[in-house]
């Protein structure tokens, strides 16, 4: 059964808080710091993949999540955004001990001598250890700024549906559509 079956005749489903500017910003913003995050765990893993200690797979398949969370973000699904911000949590935590060393060598300690340069995911040298532990690290803001994100946009309440009177609905995106200066008509 589709959603346009539900609705009354001469009446069409709209999603005022799709429409708000502050909700297509948290989008955009979610969506683009989902990006960021794949962008950095993806440099970080091909250019330290000789290093990671048994995390090759989980960071690969991190960065498919996110990906995935990043597409259903885009078609304004808030189902995903709790999860994103428990992985950037996640993530969060593990970018900080990684970064830092607190539980064995870190990228800074390997940027010693005495320890093998990384290789990369094809063989070739790696990145160096500091700019992997400077990556890893930037990771960690980057995170939090995701969870943050993340729980704003599902407050946003994207899902509410309203019907309102076909001759009175806009296209989502054409000038002056907003809710606001329907009611007066």
């Amino acid at each position: 059964m589709t959603a346009t079956s539900a609705v009354r005749p001469g009446y069409v489903v709209s999603y005022p808080n799709r429409e708000k500017r502050s909700s297509r910003t948290t989008r955009a913003a979610v969506i683009v710091v989902l990006l960021i995050s794949v962008a950095l765990i993806a440099i970080v893993a091909v250019g330290g993949w000789s290093e990671l200690a048994g995390l090759k797979a989980v960071n690969l398949a991190w960065c498919a999540a996110y990906l995935v969370i990043a597409f259903y973000v885009h078609r304004w699904a808030r189902g995903p955004l709790p999860i994103a911000a428990a992985l950037a949590c996640l993530m969060l935590a593990t970018s900080v001990i990684a970064g830092t060393g607190v539980t064995g060598a870190g990228w800074f300690d390997r940027a010693q001598p005495g320890y093998a340069p990384p290789n990369s995911i094809f063989g070739f040298p790696g990145l160096s250890a500091s700019l992997l532990g400077v990556l890893t690290l930037l990771i960690a803001p980057v995170q939090l700024a995701l969870a943050v994100l993340a729980a704003r946009a599902f407050t946003q309440a994207w899902n509410v549906e309203v019907e309102v009177p076909a001759d009175a609905a806009r296209p989502p995106h054409a000038p002056g559509a907003s809710r606001a200066s329907l009611k007066g008509r």
